[in-house]
């Protein structure tokens, strides 16, 4: 049985489920883009091909073979899109805590029936319906869970929504005693550069102490403050409107002083190196035109 165990999202990596761009279905009609950027690489004909996102998944995983991380791969579903696995469940603790993903997403989680049958079966958590929350926007930190959620009366025609307030109230009755702080996210069905779709489109944490931030991501000021306060700012990368739409905060750790990230971050990545990581670049361009980049398409199980 896997003993999952997900304190943080920084320490020494030692399993999770990668996603797959294998049969991934081809370019979608404009009604099925779930974000404003797929929309928009859709109408511009610079959709990314399938073999251009196995290349950059398949990049992706020999770092993770690099430094002897057990990957687990969703069984592939004929002409699916199944490449970020961050979506449809996540870890925290010892539980496995499934997504209520969109409908057409459902797939995806029979797709992993071999890593779920390796979990206790108390250790799986399926929330009720109107709980609403995806991966992308639950982060752990120290005595805290970070999660983004937005709070507008157009909450239900809003696609780029992705986790409501009941979601931020379950894991609050689930971890009691955590520090569970929820973040207005801005989001734009229409224009990427307004869009945090999940909280690690604008804010993650990185090492012991550091993080990487977007202030416009947050529709309440005070949201940015709280993490300011928190981290310090001399400890907090901040990115421009441009960088959060090329998803310069959705990098990946594998350890406190090693982290994945796009090899065209430049000014991100010489900030990290002076930081003193351990920077692993790895081609991920064409994956992010779906807005999503390396947290988004992993599911750590396992942290030491």
């Amino acid at each position: 049985m896997l003993k999952l165990n997900i304190k943080d999202e920084t320490s020494r990596l030692k399993a999770l489920v990668l996603g797959t761009a294998v049969s991934n279905g081809g370019v979608p009609a404009p009604e099925e883009a779930y974000d404003p950027k797929s929309l928009e690489h859709i109408l511009a004909g610079t959709y990314p091909s399938e073999a251009d996102m196995v290349g950059e998944m398949e990049a992706f995983a020999r770092v993770f073979e690099k430094y002897d991380v057990k990957v687990y791969r969703p069984e592939v579903i004929a002409g699916y899109n199944q490449i970020f696995s961050r979506d449809i469940a996540f870890v925290i603790d010892d539980l496995f805590i499934r997504s209520n993903i969109l409908p057409r997403r459902e797939k995806e989680l029979k797709a992993i029936a071999r890593v779920m049958e390796q979990i206790a079966p108390e250790k799986i958590i399926t929330p009720p319906e109107e709980v609403h929350i995806e991966g992308g926007d639950v982060m752990l930190w120290n005595d805290h869970i970070f999660v983004g959620t937005y709070k507008g009366e157009d909450y239900p025609d809003q696609i780029t929504a992705r986790t409501n307030m009941h979601g931020v109230q379950f894991l609050r009755a689930l971890f009691p005693d955590r520090n569970v702080k929820e973040f207005d996210l801005v989001k734009s069905a229409t224009e990427a550069r307004d869009n945090a779709l999940h909280l690690d489109c604008c804010f993650q944490p990185v090492g012991k102490d550091r993080g990487i931030i977007y202030p416009g991501g947050f529709s309440d000021r005070d949201d940015y403050e709280y993490l300011v306060a928190l981290f310090g700012r001399e400890n907090l990368f901040h990115i421009t409107r441009e960088e959060m739409y090329h998803m310069y905060s959705n990098v990946f750790s594998i350890d406190t002083d090693v982290v994945v990230s796009e090899r065209n971050f430049v000014r991100l990545n010489n900030w990290l190196r002076k930081q003193g990581f351990t920077v692993e670049e790895v081609p991920y361009a064409e994956i992010s035109k779906q807005e999503g980049l390396f947290r988004c398409s992993t599911m750590p199980l396992i942290r030491a």
